[in-house]
């Protein structure tokens, strides 16, 4: 009897209408077109502009994708798993209202958070559910709105986060297709240098920490930078190696799109080829969970079945990692 896998059987993604150029972001802040795009390779973002929406309408709008691009009755979903690291509520989970508003009325659903790497352990969560023959169809989005949490005054975080979101259906595969291996890694001792001080039990919300901006995104860059381009390096030629993949074995590269030069460095420690290597971080800059689905959607016409997929992530915390994916279908 052949061993059950997790594979992708259908994606979705959304984007807000605004764009955020780094023209605009010009007139903002203290920087330039030229200084953003040779240090993160961001030309634009695209920012969720209605003040009375929320993370779950850049979901919900994912997931209606999917479900109309793929046909499937979301009635038959059996679990949605919300990766996120900006839930718009802080402890009703936005995933269970985002799958009452999608009709997945036969799903549980949760929350889960881990910084930029929020989706790529949400697929391994997903894979876990699906070869335990437990559940048939899980659905994992991933979904931020950044531009709720960042200091449009700091132009060292806010030319970097955009809004999106992003969503893959996973479904047992019986061909050896789907999720092959992952090396999933974190470090408590990275939790200074990326994070938001306040809001959250050690440092609850007062009057003073909003007036000391103690609630928005904070990023020590150069230490951040170094931390990612070693790690996520590390993990993705791991995973090649313990799987016997040669860069000629690979064909595709789906990086976290955090900054152009990590991106860079992570490929070249593969010894991966631009073309193979998949990138949008010049239309969406860092939408921190919803860059890896994003990419899936963005490429997916490329996509063979069959295919060698690498997905790379590195996120706050510290938390990286990388999965080694079977495609499972051609569009």
């Amino acid at each position: 009897m052949s061993k059950t896998t997790a594979a992708i059987t259908a994606v979705g993604a959304y984007v807000p209408e605004f764009v955020l150029s780094n023209k605009i972001l010009e007139t903002m802040v203290d920087t330039n077109d030229e200084w953003i795009t040779s240090r993160t390779g961001i030309k634009e973002r695209r920012i969720l502009k209605d003040a009375d929406k929320g993370t779950s309408y850049l979901a919900i709008k994912a997931a209606q994708n999917l479900i109309d691009k793929s046909g499937i009755d979301p009635a038959e979903i059996d679990l949605l798993i919300m990766a996120t690291a900006t839930p718009d509520l802080p402890v009703a989970a936005t995933g269970v209202y985002v799958a009452s508003q999608i009709g997945a009325v036969n799903a549980f659903a949760y929350d889960l958070q881990a910084a930029c790497s929020s989706f790529l352990y949400g697929m391994s969560t997903a894979a876990a559910y699906i070869e335990s023959g437990r559940y048939k169809k899980v659905l994992v989005i991933g979904a931020d709105k950044m531009s709720s949490i960042i200091d449009y005054t700091d132009r060292t975080t806010c030319i970097i986060f955009g809004d999106g979101a992003g969503a893959a259906l996973f479904e047992p595969n019986e061909e050896g297709l789907g999720l092959q291996d992952e090396i999933l890694r974190s470090d408590g001792a990275g939790r200074e240098f990326l994070k938001i001080s306040a809001g959250g039990s050690l440092i609850p919300a007062t009057a003073q920490t909003v007036a000391d901006k103690q609630h928005y995104v904070f990023q020590d860059g150069k230490t951040v930078f170094k931390f990612a381009v070693t790690n996520m390096a590390d993990v993705s030629a791991k995973i090649m190696e313990r799987n016997n993949l040669s860069n000629e074995d690979v064909n595709w590269l789906v990086p976290h799109q955090a900054n152009r030069r990590i991106i860079d460095a992570t490929s070249s420690r593969m010894g991966i080829d631009d073309s193979k290597v998949l990138m949008n971080i010049h239309r969406y800059g860092n939408t921190t969970s919803a860059t890896l689905p994003l990419l899936l959607s963005d490429f997916e016409k490329q996509f063979k079945k069959g295919d060698n997929l690498i997905f790379a992530s590195f996120g706050g915390g510290f938390t990286w990692g990388s999965i080694y994916l079977k495609w499972a279908y051609n569009s």
